[in-house]
């Protein structure tokens, strides 16, 4: 009797219509608005993932960008101006069964949101944080944004910005997130791809998206962008740290792509692992003693 090796087949993603993802909401930003492009790329990503949208939860602030989960076929949670980390650590906890994507602008996210960011990022929360950084407010009509720079003319700032730009690469890197990215909303494909590369990430992905504001900021442009921005070196290894610090810290050009990916310990497995045992504690807490006795 002869005998027969059976191979087994992995399961195919089942390939999803873009529509399935679209909401019955039309998108409400000004014609032209560079988030049209990052919400294109979500549609992207969410399809060739081939997940459903029951497994999908979209959590924002308050911002022009924070309407995205509007536009979505997904759960979604709108919440408060800066506290989208908290909501998205809470969902991670409660429903580790959901992909969570997170949606923000360069306000909520680097301004009022800043400390919960950086928290977030040292605790390596199993989320996807997309930011779409215009370098204004606009949903307040143009007021000067922290990634504004210096020089800029606003409403709040008629005589010209006088502080310097936050890079939001250089504070995600120091502050330990385990994927950092940068994308550019005229390029729908290539930002659908780093999404759903932060999306399979284990850990904390943070990508940081271009996407210019065409009503309030006319420094910032689709034109200054597509001049400046660069595909990082082909060489570029993103396992390292101070090479990925190095190319963020460039103006000229402005690198997009993988800047940095590695692997660690995530927040919800510490939180879900078991607890040390009473003589495992006991030990401890002597070598604390030990240490500083």
């Amino acid at each position: 009797m002869s005998s027969r090796t059976v191979t087994r087949r992995r399961p195919q993603r089942r390939q999803r219509s873009p529509d399935v993802y679209k909401s019955d909401e039309k998108p409400t930003w000004c014609p032209g608005c560079g988030d049209f492009g990052v919400l294109n790329s979500v549609y992207r990503a969410l399809r060739t993932q081939g997940i459903a949208p029951h497994q999908v939860v979209c959590v924002s602030g308050i911002g022009c960008s924070s309407r995205i989960p509007y536009f979505i076929n997904a759960y979604g949670f709108h919440g408060i101006h800066g506290r989208t980390m908290p909501i998205a650590t809470g969902v991670r906890l409660a429903r580790p069964d959901l992909k969570t994507l997170v949606f923000g602008g360069d306000g909520d996210a680097f301004a009022i949101g800043a400390g919960h960011f950086v928290h977030a990022m040292r605790r390596n929360v199993d989320l996807c944080y997309v930011v779409m950084d215009n370098a204004t407010y606009g949903l307040t009509k143009g007021q000067t944004s922290p990634t504004s720079g210096t020089g800029f003319v606003t409403l709040s700032t008629p005589h010209g910005n006088p502080e310097q730009a936050l890079n939001p690469m250089l504070l995600a890197l120091a502050s330990g997130a385990t994927f950092v990215a940068r994308g550019f909303s005229a390029d729908p494909q290539k930002l659908a791809d780093l999404i759903v590369e932060g999306m399979n990430h284990k850990g904390f992905a943070f990508i940081d998206v271009y996407s210019p504001c065409v009503v309030f900021n006319k420094v910032n442009t689709f034109k200054y962008y597509k001049e400046q921005t660069e595909t990082l070196p082909s060489d570029h290894d993103p396992s390292s740290l101070p090479d990925a610090m190095q190319l963020a810290i460039s103006q000229d050009p402005l690198y997009l792509g993988l800047f940095h990916q590695r692997e660690a310990t995530t927040f919800e497995d510490h939180m879900n692992a078991d607890p040390p045992s009473q003589s495992e504690r006991h030990e401890q807490l002597e070598q604390l003693f030990d240490r500083y006795s």
